[in-house]
């Protein structure tokens, strides 16, 4: 099986929570994967101090870009990242990719992924949406992007933040392709 290339992009939106469980299963499954590269905005790092107390995205064992860096290896589409993660996706983020204004590397990073038809997915955490959100979405999804709201589920019987939080990442994971000991309905 060939490893998987993935860009995780964290963005202002409320819900640094989800970035790390995230994080946490990406360092799980790292026979699955070859490269993990992440940019996160300066509001993520500001939002993420905020909600969950730390700075702890530091420390873990992937490769960081800066928001501005165009010579990271998935500012082109020659580096062949497999997926990009973008958790939380604030609205102006998916209105910008929905747009095709590359102006950071996170919006340009998403460009290169739609127009290389790989895999996009928008982790969108605001509520509610405004039509603008909505259309934006749409043009997203009609570019090959795939919209997967930050909406927990509960039949899973989750017992703290954090596991409300993993049952949104197990999709998430699922979307990427990655095999994992996931919660299943039923079974």
């Amino acid at each position: 099986m060939k490893k998987k290339k993935i860009i995780v992009a964290i963005t202002g939106a409320s819900g640094s929570i989800y970035a790390k469980v995230l994080f946490d299963n990406l360092k799980k499954l790292t026979d699955q994967i070859d490269k993990v590269g992440v940019v996160m905005s300066d509001n993520a790092k500001e939002v993420w101090r905020f909600e969950l107390g730390d700075t702890a995205y530091a420390n873990y064992p992937f490769d960081f870009y800066q928001k501005m860096d165009f010579n990271a290896p998935f500012a082109s589409g020659s580096a062949k990242f497999d997926t990009m993660i973008i958790i939380p996706c604030s609205m102006g983020t998916l209105g910008r990719i929905a747009h095709g204004i590359s102006n950071d590397l996170i919006s340009r990073a998403a460009d290169v992924i739609l127009k290389e038809r790989r895999k996009l997915i928008a982790v969108v955490r605001d509520t509610p949406f405004s039509l603008i959100h909505i259309n934006n979405m749409k043009v997203v999804t009609e570019a090959g992007g795939i919209i997967c709201p930050a909406n927990p589920s509960f039949y899973s019987i989750p017992k703290n933040l954090e596991d409300v939080a993993q049952t949104v990442i197990s999709r998430i994971i699922d979307l990427a392709d990655l095999e994992q000991d996931a919660y299943r309905w039923n079974e």
